[in-house]
């Protein structure tokens, strides 16, 4: 069953005061419903029954990358967790990507033998899990998701000899792959990776509510991007070898996105499935409090 949300009024309205707060995937730390005569299945029952289950803002982020908002309906109780989805193709796609970058066992190409990969992980599963955090009106997730999975499809089509993304920058037409890889198409499309920075770089201004692993992929990613720009125009120059060595750069830190994704990806497993152990993300979402909740306090005091 997908968590859900609740108003906390509604979610304390048959507490039983005293009770110990209860680890589970569902916060009963208002109150776990358990008096003498009823043990903790039947409590759990009971709460379903009467659709008063609720989660912890700090799970809550964990779950979705978002801080907790409040939406109509019951889409999250209907339907699962979409996040967890589209890291999945965000993780497949750019761990063998990195490898790529830094050459590993004499892997290289720029990442074209993962040009499926990046079509059917990375741009349709992101896509996907997008899609189903617009559903549940998680806007943050569903913009990253959709943005990188968009990133995922222009990046495959730029390696697919059917866009001629090379082929267009040929000094001679007549001869297929004199001139490929030219002045041309390397300073251009250095710009593609810049602004993907550039985006990042919104992104972990945005994290900064979220968590600390999610910061730190966004802060690794801006670097790596801009690594990646830098190459690009440093090949339009001429310049290989720097080039390389900044391509490396630039896959050493998405390998460190990769780690952190990983790690985030576990911690959103184990809590989705209720495990009596979970991993720290280090929540931010009490950090940086939001505008109506600023607001709320203030009229609060006001009063």
């Amino acid at each position: 069953m997908a968590p859900n949300i609740y108003d906390s009024t509604h979610a304390n309205q048959n507490l039983t005061a005293g009770d110990p707060p209860q680890p589970h995937e569902k916060d009963f730390s208002n109150g776990s419903h358990l008096n003498g005569e009823m043990d903790e299945h039947q409590a759990l029952n009971r709460i379903r029954t009467a659709g008063s289950i609720s989660i912890s803002p700090e799970l809550f982020e964990k779950l979705y990358l978002s801080p907790q908002n409040k939406v109509s309906g019951d889409l999250r109780k209907t339907f699962g967790n979409p996040t967890p989805i589209a890291l999945v193709g965000f993780l497949l796609s750019l761990t063998p990507l990195s490898c790529d970058l830094m050459g590993w066992r004499g892997a290289g190409g720029s990442g074209a033998a993962g040009t499926a990969t990046y079509i059917y992980f990375g741009g349709m599963l992101m896509v996907l899990g997008a899609i189903g955090e617009w559903f549940l009106g998680n806007t943050f997730p569903a913009v990253v998701f959709s943005s990188f999975g968009a990133f995922w499809f222009g990046f495959a089509g730029t390696l697919m000899p059917f866009y001629n993304a090379w082929g267009a920058y040929a000094t001679d037409p007549t001869k297929p792959g004199e001139g490929l890889a030219t002045v041309g198409f390397n300073a251009s499309f250095a710009f593609f990776q810049l602004w993907m920075g550039v985006l990042c770089l919104v992104y972990l201004v945005c994290a900064l509510r979220t968590n600390l692993v999610f910061v730190g992929i966004f802060a690794t990613l801006v670097p790596a991007f801009g690594c990646l720009a830098g190459a690009y125009w440093h090949l339009a120059q001429g310049n290989a070898v720097f080039a390389g060595k900044l391509i490396v750069a630039g896959g050493a830190l998405t390998f460190i996105t990769d780690l952190l994704g990983w790690w985030i990806f576990a911690a959103i497993m184990l809590a989705a499935l209720d495990f009596p152990f979970q991993i720290p993300v280090g929540d931010l979402s009490q950090f940086i409090k939001g505008a109506s909740e600023r607001a709320k306090e203030k009229e609060q005091y006001s009063v």
